[in-house]
């Protein structure tokens, strides 16, 4: 009797096998968000990325490429000018989230012997009115406080954190919290800075005109990162009440 053994193609093919690792990410409409491929990329490798199984970028022999209009969009401008692929480790950031950039994120590793492929589940959550701009503005009196909301995203792995204007003024990161890292930071906003470690949300306190500006949010885990902008605007009494006492 004839004995047939089943040989997979991969290992005629002299392939060690594929292997497949799934994460969830969950951003908020108007988000940038970065999925990370834990690799350096070399000559020995090719990077392809997928979205609902539509080829949207690749590296390949130090050549990286993002797909053209009508490959991503479909006619229907999905990805225009919103897919950043970094031709260094080949992570990929999707600018300016919206609803409909929810779906399955497919990352495929070539190597000379094996094919890995990680697979992202993004789920954009839908906001309303104002905060659906990609980044959100708040304007208070001068002596108010404000606090910067995270949104519930954190998790207790996640490393967060916080800049104003490009200077990092806080971070969370395990149990571990720190604000104001520096002397210039703390000579700065001298103890008026409140970090809840629960939720990861920033407070300023009798705030100043001073602490006008851009403060961004940074959540970073392993397979991801996620950036948040809040633009604060803080009102002086004198502006408020005026200052033309004329006739």
């Amino acid at each position: 009797m004839a004995l047939f053994i089943f040989i997979p193609m991969w290992f005629l093919l002299g392939v060690s096998g594929v292997y497949t690792d799934r994460v969830t990410v969950s951003v908020m409409e108007g988000d940038s968000v970065t999925l990370h491929t834990d690799v350096q990329t070399n000559q020995q490798e090719k990077i392809k990325w997928f979205y609902n199984n539509l080829r949207v970028a690749q590296i390949s022999d130090y050549i990286s490429k993002t797909c053209t209009d009508v490959q991503c969009n479909e006619g229907t401008e999905r990805f225009r000018d919103r897919l950043k692929l970094d031709h260094q480790t080949g992570s990929l950031t999707i600018t300016n989230t919206t609803t409909e950039d929810s779906g399955l994120y497919k990352l495929q590793i070539f190597r000379s012997k094996s094919v890995s492929e990680k697979i992202f589940r993004i789920s954009v959550h839908d906001v309303t009115g104002a905060e659906r701009n990609t980044t959100k503005t708040e304007s208070v009196k001068e002596g108010e406080s404000v606090t910067l909301d995270p949104g519930g995203l954190k998790n207790p792995k996640d490393l967060l954190i916080w800049y104003f204007n490009g200077s990092r003024l806080a971070e969370i990161t395990g149990d571990q919290s720190q604000i104001c890292g520096n002397d210039q930071c703390k000579e700065r906003f001298r103890d008026r800075l409140k970090l809840d470690h629960q939720t990861g949300s920033l407070t300023i306190t009798h705030t100043t005109t001073e602490d006008s500006g851009v403060y961004e949010l940074k959540i970073i885990t392993n397979s991801s990162s996620i950036h948040r902008q809040f633009v604060i605007s803080i009102i002086s009494e004198k502006s408020l009440s005026g200052t033309d006492t004329s006739e």
